[in-house]
């Protein structure tokens, strides 16, 4: 039976995110303050975004459940996940921040339009991807948010969503990347201080570590090695070194390169932020998720000696960490607290994407390739027409939820490494790179990404992720078509700082 006092912990907290959406929202006056935020974010609002924006379902849900199902093989992902903005503050923020101040840039696709000099066509196919791959990625929200609510309250998954899809669609709309990145600071806290104290009740409650790795040798020896043995001889041993040399690339890079997280580094206020930033969000995230990912092996040994029993449903290992949390401490007010934790992981990712969504369909699509005369007031109606049509959009694509959360994330990503990977570092660091090979790169990448995704997961598993054989395609394409075609003008190359370095000269 739900308890009040649980109802009353997570209203609150919803409250209190509508509130920062309300008074977020006066200061909206135009598209720059929807989309950028003014270009106002601070050190600790910047670092806590990148964060919030990285750390999603997967996080507390999807992490845990991956440990849960592979052990120790599955370690890596703490290291390349937290590299991730690292990897996108260094090779594409520096450059990205200083040239988008000087010309404006509101979303990534302007810097593609810019950079290739394709005011439309790139824009347009780089717009729709990033839309396309944002829903697929949000499905996977949606789904973790859902699996909290039906927990805590026992309603229907229907019902869970419909009303994660309301609350985090309010405060959005309504205070564009302004509320996104004030709530991400008020629940990038709550993850982190409630990792801190949920994760070590877990692994203490599952009898240690030690007592852990030995529940887990029992069942599987190489459940407590670096990485399972090729080829994959079960449907949990999926982590051989091929794969996981692939999982790196997808972690590290893919994530990076996501429009819904290279976005952020349009809005900061100082260049020189981005001195700490790498260092800071690596060692602050880095260690939430090995906490989480313990945690996960703790929850297998508690299943295996009895302690746990998961529920009966296609994804039961997500539910891991939930139902351990709920074994290891019998206070109706910490479980209340540590839904509201699960809530602040997933709503921090979720909201960003659904902002990304809205912006590039008014700002890149509406505004620049549709209607170029449009008013700012029409576009910024149009940004938040399409938050709201993502949110129902992806709802859809959520009823159904595939049997691993993590691995619809990581579908997410796979098709954000292959369409924008190899654009946007050839953009950055290689004068070589022309807009036909930008447009045939990501044509070929996405192309790619849908077969080889295809095959992946219904006709036969691939020793390495499919991401990695449509990224080589796209970047297969993307230097064949430039060296065949006219590199684009020198002034813009100039002007784009594009060349092999990192530092603004």
């Amino acid at each position: 039976m739900v308890d009040p006092l649980e109802i009353v912990i997570v209203g609150l907290y919803l409250c209190i995110l509508l509130g920062i959406g309300i008074v977020a929202s006066k200061k909206i006056k135009n598209c720059d303050d929807f989309i950028c935020a003014g270009r106002s974010l601070g050190f600790w609002l910047f670092l806590v975004l990148m964060i919030g924006t990285v750390c999603s379902g997967m996080s507390l849900l999807g992490v845990s459940g991956f440990g849960y199902l592979s052990g120790w093989p599955g370690i890596w992902e703490q290291l390349f996940v937290p590299l991730a903005i690292s990897f996108c503050v260094i090779f594409f923020g520096v450059k990205l921040q200083h040239i988008g101040r000087t010309a404006g840039y509101m979303t990534v696709q302007d810097y593609f339009a810019h950079r290739f000099q394709s005011p439309r066509t790139l824009r347009g196919l780089s717009s729709v991807a990033g839309i396309i791959v944002s829903l697929i990625y949000l499905a996977g929200q949606y789904t973790a948010i859902s699996i909290v609510l039906m927990w805590l309250f026992e309603i229907p998954h229907w019902m869970a969503l419909l009303i994660a899809a309301i609350i985090v669609t309010a405060y959005t709309t309504l205070g564009g990347l302004y509320a996104v990145a004030w709530t991400s600071l008020f629940q990038g806290l709550l993850l982190i201080i409630g990792v801190l104290i949920m994760a070590p009740l877990v692994i203490m409650s599952a009898g240690g570590i030690t007592h852990v790795n030995e529940v887990l040798s029992g069942i599987d020896p190489n459940l407590v090695q670096p990485a399972f043995p090729a080829p994959a001889y079960a449907a949990y041993a999926f982590c051989t070194p091929e794969f996981l040399f692939s999982f790196a690339i997808l972690l590290m890079i893919g994530l990076s390169c996501a429009p819904h997280v290279v976005n952020n580094v349009l809005a900061v206020k100082e260049y020189r932020y981005f001195k700490w930033v790498p260092l800071v969000s690596f060692l602050v995230y880095g260690l939430v998720m090995f906490l989480l990912k313990f945690s996960g092996f703790a929850g297998r040994a508690m299943v295996a000696e009895g302690l746990l029993t998961l529920p009966d449903v296609a994804n039961a290992q997500d539910f891991v960490f939930v139902y351990a949390v709920h074994y290891a401490t019998q206070s109706v007010y910490l479980w209340g607290i540590f839904a509201v934790i699960i809530l602040a992981a997933v709503m921090s990712t979720t909201d960003r994407l659904m902002l990304t969504v809205g912006s590039m369909f008014g700002w890149d699509i509406y505004r620049n390739v549709l209607k170029p005369n449009a008013k700012d007031s029409d576009v910024l109606k149009i940004s938040r027409i399409t938050t709201v049509a993502a949110a129902v959009i992806t709802l859809i694509f959520a009823i159904n939820p595939p049997e691993i959360l993590a691995f619809l994330i990581w579908m997410g990503i796979g098709v954000m490494l292959s369409t924008f990977a190899v654009p946007l570092l050839a953009g950055l660091y290689w004068r070589g790179a022309t807009r036909e090979g930008a447009i045939a790169s990501m044509v070929a990448g996405l192309v790619a990404a849908g077969v080889f995704g295809y095959y992946y997961q219904f006709v036969a598993k691939l020793p390495m992720h499919f991401s990695i054989y449509a990224v080589g395609c796209s970047l297969l394409a993307m230097v064949l078509v430039s060296l065949l075609t006219t590199r684009n003008d020198t002034s813009v190359l100039d002007e784009t700082m594009t060349g092999w370095y990192i530092q603004p000269k």
